[in-house]
């Protein structure tokens, strides 16, 4: 248990599993070192939480209520639970309305002198800045994102180079950035184009939170400074206050290099992990998933799996679509060579184990940095947010994955990937050279992501200083 006397740290995720799991590590690794924890979280977001959290008793939940949306129902208080994209925005409007009970609960720490050294909270909430200040707490911004995209995307706000460029295919130039791969416009996230267009709602927004970003104490970054091949100064210049980028990642290790007491999951399907482990041979096995965020069409889905069969290659493909049906007879062919799971996975679980050879990814970064630390090169797939920048790192800079090629014919409606490609993709990164040298690559990395975590890592002696530098700062 932590002392009355103990640092007190509180974070504040945004609602979206893929922001919520990395600070629920970093929560882990704080209590780890006696440091008490507060996450400030909604109704129903806290019963998953409370559960990933159980095993910790540094770590508490506050829970605030969360407003209803117009046009969704009571209760809905995570992306995850959204209907569509369209609501996305509205969404994030509504987190907004937590200020004010965000701010009692801080009153409350206040009046019971238990205010925390910092609050670590997502870029998205981004009005927690001004009430960190009211109560001389230092705000710390975690975005999700790898220090590369993070700077080029801070970039193009300022320098807008999509409005100079005479060709989307031609390569921008963003000063005082030097990226490990050519970029064009063409390559850069819708929504981030979206972010600069002063007519879009989702500018002011952005813009907004854009402006809190950089006014804050630091940044955590969930990624190792090996990884980032140099960007971390260039990324700080956006931060004319002095605001430090704190590489901790990969968060997720200090849970097995800590000994973090962290329950098993006893939801994994028996079946599952049977079918991982009746493969004989090492790394022969594809792991197939593109997160809970990006909606595949059943006629995409279709292609993808006729596109596995094809390449012949052993696979485990994780599907979230509640409509899609396998096309007729697919699953009887692929008897002992091919499972489709509809259910939760633990993916970290799966990478790690000696079956995986190979991950199909949409690159979102949780999947990018547990796959690079379990060794295992990425074919990459990217589809929303930041996810085309991460495939660019992965394939180009690091070496540790392939891209997938993306056709520019009409395949249908809802189709942006062929089956075709997707046999040749998965054949080259499973069996073919180029994959072969990505897989050493991945390895590779795999074990300095280890070593970073570790006593005198250089992200355990970050989380170390970052820490020291708290408590110096509040007097403690």
């Amino acid at each position: 248990m932590a002392s009355p006397q103990a640092p007190h740290v509180v974070i504040f995720p945004f609602m979206s599993q893929g922001h919520t799991l990395p600070l629920l590590d970093l929560s882990k690794a704080l209590s780890h070192r006696k440091i008490k924890v507060t996450i400030i979280t909604t109704p129903s977001n806290a019963k998953s939480i409370r559960k990933d959290t159980e095993n910790h008793p540094n770590i508490g939940l506050v829970e605030i209520p969360f407003p209803i949306i117009d046009g969704l129902p009571q209760g809905t208080e995570n992306t995850s639970q959204l209907p569509s994209v369209e609501f996305f925005f509205p969404f994030l409007m509504a987190t907004k309305q937590l200020q004010k009970p965000f701010e009692q609960v801080l009153r409350g720490m206040r009046v019971s002198k238990s205010l925390p050294i910092c609050v670590i909270s997502d870029f998205f909430l981004g009005w927690t800045l001004s009430s960190c200040q009211a109560f001389g707490v230092p705000r710390l911004v975690f975005h999700g994102m790898c220090v590369l995209s993070m700077a080029i995307s801070k970039s193009v706000c300022v320098h807008m180079p999509h409005t100079k460029a005479k060709s989307v295919l031609d390569p921008i130039d963003l000063p005082g950035l030097k990226l490990p791969f050519d970029l064009s416009v063409s390559e850069l996230p819708a929504q981030l184009i979206q972010a600069t267009d002063q007519n879009d709602p989702f500018f002011q927004f952005i813009s907004d939170v854009g402006q809190a970003d950089c006014n804050s104490w630091g940044v955590v970054v969930n990624s190792f400074e090996e990884l980032e091949s140099g960007t971390v100064s260039s990324f700080e210049t956006f931060y004319e206050n002095g605001a430090r980028a704190w590489c901790l990642g990969p968060l997720f290790l200090y849970d097995k290099v800590e000994g973090i007491n962290k329950p098993i999951s006893q939801n994994q399907p028996n079946k599952l992990i049977q079918f991982l482990n009746d493969q004989v041979t090492l790394g022969s096995m594809l792991y197939v998933s593109f997160g809970t965020q990006a909606d595949l069409s059943d006629a995409q889905l279709d292609e993808v799996g006729l596109g596995l069969e094809e390449a012949g290659v052993p696979f485990l493909l994780v599907v979230r679509s509640t409509t899609w049906s396998p096309p007729n007879g697919l699953e009887e062919r692929l008897k002992g060579k091919g499972m489709i799971v509809k259910e939760w996975v633990d993916q970290q679980r799966i990478l790690s184990h000696r079956a995986i050879g190979g991950f199909f990814s949409h690159c979102g970064w949780n999947s990018v940095i547990e796959s690079i630390s379990a060794g295992v090169p990425i074919l990459a797939w990217p589809m929303i947010a930041e996810q085309s920048l991460n495939a660019k790192l992965v394939a180009e800079g690091l070496g540790a994955g392939l891209g997938i090629r993306k056709s520019h014919d009409d395949l249908g409606s809802g189709i942006e990937v062929s089956r075709q490609a997707i046999c040749e993709g998965v054949r080259e990164l499973m069996e073919g050279e180029k994959g072969r040298d990505a897989r050493e690559r991945a390895q590779a990395l795999g074990r300095v992501a280890w070593r970073a975590v570790q006593e005198g890592g250089s992200s355990n002696q970050a989380l170390n200083k970052l820490i020291d530098q708290l408590c110096a700062f509040s007097g403690q």
